[in-house]
Protein backbone atom coordinates (compact mmCIF):
# COMPACT_ATOMS: atom_id res chain seq x y z
CA UNK A 1 0.00 0.00 0.00
CA UNK A 2 1.60 3.05 -0.69
CA UNK A 3 2.20 6.56 1.54
CA UNK A 4 -0.61 8.59 1.99
CA UNK A 5 -0.57 12.56 1.65
CA UNK A 6 -0.90 14.34 4.65
CA UNK A 7 -0.77 18.29 5.39
CA UNK A 8 1.68 19.11 7.97
CA UNK A 9 -0.04 21.31 11.28
CA UNK A 10 1.80 24.28 11.79
CA UNK A 11 4.67 24.07 14.53
CA UNK A 12 4.36 25.26 18.43
CA UNK A 13 7.39 27.24 18.31
CA UNK A 14 9.76 28.16 15.45
CA UNK A 15 12.26 26.27 13.85
CA UNK A 16 15.77 27.34 15.83
CA UNK A 17 19.08 26.52 14.09
CA UNK A 18 22.21 26.39 16.20
CA UNK A 19 25.50 24.93 14.92
CA UNK A 20 27.06 21.23 15.32
CA UNK A 21 31.25 21.43 15.41
CA UNK A 22 32.24 23.16 12.62
CA UNK A 23 30.49 20.73 10.17
CA UNK A 24 26.86 20.56 10.82
CA UNK A 25 23.62 22.16 11.68
CA UNK A 26 21.24 21.35 13.70
CA UNK A 27 17.56 22.37 13.26
CA UNK A 28 15.45 21.80 16.43
CA UNK A 29 11.70 21.80 16.15
CA UNK A 30 10.60 22.66 19.53
CA UNK A 31 11.43 20.71 22.75
CA UNK A 32 8.03 18.19 22.57
CA UNK A 33 8.22 14.38 21.40
CA UNK A 34 4.97 13.96 19.40
CA UNK A 35 3.51 12.80 15.88
CA UNK A 36 3.35 16.39 14.86
CA UNK A 37 6.94 16.92 15.50
CA UNK A 38 8.17 14.02 14.11
CA UNK A 39 6.26 14.71 10.88
CA UNK A 40 7.55 18.14 10.64
CA UNK A 41 11.29 16.59 10.58
CA UNK A 42 10.60 14.20 7.74
CA UNK A 43 8.93 16.83 5.60
CA UNK A 44 12.32 19.00 6.00
CA UNK A 45 14.53 16.13 5.19
CA UNK A 46 12.46 14.82 2.36
CA UNK A 47 12.71 18.14 1.01
CA UNK A 48 16.43 18.39 1.23
CA UNK A 49 17.02 15.00 -0.01
CA UNK A 50 15.45 16.04 -3.39
CA UNK A 51 17.04 19.53 -3.03
CA UNK A 52 20.18 19.61 -1.38
CA UNK A 53 21.95 22.71 -0.08
CA UNK A 54 26.03 22.99 -1.33
CA UNK A 55 28.03 20.86 0.29
CA UNK A 56 25.61 18.90 1.85
CA UNK A 57 26.70 15.18 3.10
CA UNK A 58 24.11 13.44 5.49
CA UNK A 59 20.76 13.79 6.99
CA UNK A 60 20.42 12.38 10.82
CA UNK A 61 17.06 12.92 12.65
CA UNK A 62 15.78 12.70 15.96
CA UNK A 63 13.05 12.89 18.44
CA UNK A 64 13.05 16.99 18.03
CA UNK A 65 16.10 17.65 15.58
CA UNK A 66 17.64 17.35 12.05
CA UNK A 67 21.30 17.54 11.92
CA UNK A 68 22.33 18.58 8.36
CA UNK A 69 25.99 17.85 7.82
CA UNK A 70 28.12 19.49 5.27
CA UNK A 71 31.88 19.79 3.72
CA UNK A 72 32.83 23.12 5.07
CA UNK A 73 35.42 24.14 2.13
CA UNK A 74 32.00 23.27 -0.34
CA UNK A 75 29.73 25.20 1.23
CA UNK A 76 32.11 28.49 2.01
CA UNK A 77 32.68 28.13 -2.04
CA UNK A 78 36.27 28.21 -1.02
CA UNK A 79 36.53 30.66 1.44
CA UNK A 80 33.86 33.01 0.16
CA UNK A 81 31.50 32.76 3.09
CA UNK A 82 31.65 31.19 6.53
CA UNK A 83 30.28 28.06 6.13
CA UNK A 84 27.85 27.85 9.05
CA UNK A 85 26.46 31.18 8.91
CA UNK A 86 25.92 30.06 4.93
CA UNK A 87 24.15 27.02 5.79
CA UNK A 88 22.12 28.48 8.20
CA UNK A 89 21.12 30.85 5.36
CA UNK A 90 20.68 28.84 3.02
CA UNK A 91 18.77 26.44 5.47
CA UNK A 92 16.48 29.27 6.36
CA UNK A 93 15.36 30.12 2.87
CA UNK A 94 14.03 26.73 2.24
CA UNK A 95 12.37 26.13 5.59
CA UNK A 96 8.99 27.41 4.12
CA UNK A 97 8.37 25.67 1.49
CA UNK A 98 9.67 22.83 3.00
CA UNK A 99 7.40 23.20 6.16
CA UNK A 100 4.81 23.93 3.41
CA UNK A 101 4.75 20.23 1.61
CA UNK A 102 2.65 17.45 2.08
CA UNK A 103 4.59 14.73 4.46
CA UNK A 104 3.93 11.01 3.20
CA UNK A 105 2.75 8.79 6.09
CA UNK A 106 3.54 5.09 5.93
CA UNK A 107 -0.14 3.32 4.98
CA UNK A 108 0.88 0.21 5.91
CA UNK A 109 0.70 -1.13 10.03
CA UNK A 110 3.80 -3.69 10.61
CA UNK A 111 3.30 -6.55 13.06
CA UNK A 112 6.30 -7.40 15.46
CA UNK A 113 5.44 -10.77 17.67
CA UNK A 114 6.63 -11.00 20.63
CA UNK A 115 6.44 -13.70 23.15
CA UNK A 116 6.18 -12.20 26.74
CA UNK A 117 6.92 -12.64 30.28
CA UNK A 118 9.13 -15.71 31.33
CA UNK A 119 12.97 -16.42 29.94
CA UNK A 120 11.68 -14.15 27.16
CA UNK A 121 10.67 -11.09 29.41
CA UNK A 122 12.65 -11.08 32.62
CA UNK A 123 11.57 -7.88 33.64
CA UNK A 124 7.63 -8.27 33.29
CA UNK A 125 7.12 -8.49 36.84
CA UNK A 126 9.31 -5.92 37.74
CA UNK A 127 7.15 -3.64 35.84
CA UNK A 128 4.01 -4.93 36.57
CA UNK A 129 5.37 -4.35 40.52
CA UNK A 130 6.12 -0.47 39.35
CA UNK A 131 2.86 0.20 37.59
CA UNK A 132 0.67 -1.58 40.16
CA UNK A 133 -0.41 -3.56 37.06
CA UNK A 134 -0.63 -7.34 36.69
CA UNK A 135 1.34 -9.00 33.94
CA UNK A 136 -1.01 -9.38 32.42
CA UNK A 137 -2.53 -5.93 32.30
CA UNK A 138 1.16 -4.92 31.29
CA UNK A 139 1.01 -6.62 27.91
CA UNK A 140 -2.29 -6.01 27.29
CA UNK A 141 -1.58 -2.51 27.77
CA UNK A 142 1.62 -2.59 25.82
CA UNK A 143 0.63 -4.49 22.75
CA UNK A 144 -2.81 -2.71 22.43
CA UNK A 145 -1.37 0.48 20.77
CA UNK A 146 -0.40 1.85 17.29
CA UNK A 147 2.87 2.93 17.45
CA UNK A 148 5.35 5.75 15.59
CA UNK A 149 8.69 4.91 14.58
CA UNK A 150 10.45 8.27 15.86
CA UNK A 151 13.81 7.57 14.87
CA UNK A 152 16.53 4.71 14.64
CA UNK A 153 19.23 4.85 16.77
CA UNK A 154 21.44 3.39 19.80
CA UNK A 155 22.47 0.59 17.63
CA UNK A 156 22.07 -0.33 14.15
CA UNK A 157 17.93 -0.87 13.18
CA UNK A 158 17.36 -0.21 16.75
CA UNK A 159 13.66 1.70 16.46
CA UNK A 160 12.69 4.65 19.60
CA UNK A 161 8.79 4.65 19.60
CA UNK A 162 6.59 6.84 20.67
CA UNK A 163 2.99 5.83 21.99
CA UNK A 164 3.30 3.77 25.37
CA UNK A 165 0.11 4.20 27.23
CA UNK A 166 1.69 6.03 30.27
CA UNK A 167 1.02 3.55 32.98
CA UNK A 168 3.75 1.57 31.69
CA UNK A 169 6.18 4.29 32.39
CA UNK A 170 9.20 2.34 34.13
CA UNK A 171 12.45 3.82 35.14
CA UNK A 172 15.48 2.13 33.64
CA UNK A 173 16.95 -0.94 35.87
CA UNK A 174 19.46 0.44 38.62
CA UNK A 175 22.29 -2.05 37.22
CA UNK A 176 22.19 -2.33 33.13
CA UNK A 177 22.34 -6.07 31.90
CA UNK A 178 26.38 -6.63 29.93
CA UNK A 179 24.25 -8.26 27.15
CA UNK A 180 20.65 -7.90 26.02
CA UNK A 181 19.60 -10.42 23.37
CA UNK A 182 18.91 -9.46 19.63
CA UNK A 183 15.29 -8.82 19.58
CA UNK A 184 14.17 -7.90 22.82
CA UNK A 185 11.35 -5.71 23.87
CA UNK A 186 12.29 -3.18 26.76
CA UNK A 187 10.68 0.16 28.52
CA UNK A 188 12.86 2.88 29.52
CA UNK A 189 10.91 5.49 31.36
CA UNK A 190 7.80 6.51 28.98
CA UNK A 191 9.88 4.67 25.89
CA UNK A 192 9.79 1.05 24.17
CA UNK A 193 11.90 -0.04 21.84
CA UNK A 194 13.75 -3.19 20.46
CA UNK A 195 16.90 -4.41 21.01
CA UNK A 196 18.39 -4.88 17.14
CA UNK A 197 21.65 -6.30 17.87
CA UNK A 198 23.14 -8.10 20.81
CA UNK A 199 24.11 -5.08 23.21
CA UNK A 200 24.92 -3.81 26.63
CA UNK A 201 21.42 -2.31 28.10
CA UNK A 202 19.32 -0.84 30.85
CA UNK A 203 16.23 -1.17 29.55
CA UNK A 204 13.64 -3.12 31.63
CA UNK A 205 13.16 -6.21 29.33
CA UNK A 206 9.48 -7.27 28.85
CA UNK A 207 9.36 -9.71 25.89
CA UNK A 208 11.38 -10.58 22.76
CA UNK A 209 10.64 -10.61 19.00
CA UNK A 210 11.62 -13.87 16.99
CA UNK A 211 12.09 -11.04 13.94
CA UNK A 212 15.71 -10.15 12.46
CA UNK A 213 15.38 -6.61 12.57
CA UNK A 214 18.96 -5.95 11.45
CA UNK A 215 20.74 -7.46 8.76
CA UNK A 216 24.02 -5.69 6.66
CA UNK A 217 24.01 -8.19 3.87
CA UNK A 218 19.94 -7.37 3.25
CA UNK A 219 19.45 -4.55 0.47
CA UNK A 220 18.09 -2.63 3.21
CA UNK A 221 19.99 -3.79 6.49
CA UNK A 222 17.18 -2.36 8.75
CA UNK A 223 13.36 -3.96 9.05
CA UNK A 224 12.27 -0.80 10.10
CA UNK A 225 12.58 2.83 9.29
CA UNK A 226 11.77 6.26 10.81
CA UNK A 227 8.38 6.94 9.64
CA UNK A 228 6.37 3.50 10.28
CA UNK A 229 3.56 2.51 12.36
CA UNK A 230 3.43 -0.98 13.98
CA UNK A 231 1.79 -2.68 16.82
CA UNK A 232 3.27 -5.59 19.17
CA UNK A 233 1.21 -9.15 18.65
CA UNK A 234 1.32 -11.51 21.36
CA UNK A 235 2.47 -15.02 20.93
CA UNK A 236 3.33 -18.28 22.08
CA UNK A 237 6.35 -19.51 23.27
CA UNK A 238 5.95 -22.12 20.46
CA UNK A 239 5.26 -19.42 18.28
CA UNK A 240 8.18 -17.93 18.97
CA UNK A 241 10.29 -21.14 18.41
CA UNK A 242 8.42 -21.57 15.03
CA UNK A 243 8.83 -17.68 13.71
CA UNK A 244 12.43 -18.54 14.98
CA UNK A 245 13.11 -21.14 12.47
CA UNK A 246 11.44 -19.48 9.82
CA UNK A 247 13.52 -16.29 10.20
CA UNK A 248 16.83 -18.11 10.20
Amino acid sequence: MSPTPELLPPLPAPVRLFPLGDAAVVLEFGTSISPETHRAIQAVRHYLTQHPVAGQRELVSAFTTLTVYYDPWQLSEAGRYQPYERAAELLRQLLPAALATTVATEAALVEIPVCYGGAFGPDLAAVAAHTGLSSEEVVTRHSAPEYLVHMMGFAPGFPYLGGLDERLATPRRTQPRPLVPAGAVGIAGAQTGIYSLPTPGGWQLIGRTPLQLFNPEWAQPSRLRAGQRLRFVPISEAEFQQFQRYES
